[in-house]
């Protein structure tokens, strides 16, 4: 075999590796996301600011998938959610949704909005 074969075939091999390991790539994000939970916090519903969003609680306050009430006291009584799917910054999370299947259809490469509540 020349040199000039040997780089040939070199080259051929080394593109063939990049193929298939970016081939599995692929597939493992496929797959991953599609199945994944959405990202999540736990919010208070009544913490609203146009300019930063909800105030993100500790997810104690949060029973799973449902609003909850939490503070001590009439007064102080706020309703906390979970909040899916947001852009967060701090301690504030917004542009996301309350709607867990919501966020699951909206993600994920390769699903087929099958997402389940």
């Amino acid at each position: 075999m020349t040199a000039e074969q040997e780089k040939k075939t070199q080259r051929r091999k080394l593109r063939s590796s990049t193929v298939v390991l970016g081939g599995m790539g692929v597939l493992a994000a496929a797959l991953t996301s599609c199945g994944s939970e959405p990202d999540k916090r736990c919010v208070d519903r009544d913490s609203y600011d146009a300019l930063t969003g909800y105030k993100v609680v500790s997810d104690k306050n949060c029973k799973s998938g449902t609003s909850s009430s939490y503070g001590t006291g009439k007064s102080s009584r706020t309703e906390a959610a979970w909040y899916y799917d947001a852009d967060t910054e701090g301690r504030r999370a917004d542009y996301g949704t309350f709607s867990r299947s919501e966020a699951v259809d909206r993600d994920g490469f390769g699903c087929s909005g099958s997402g389940g509540g």
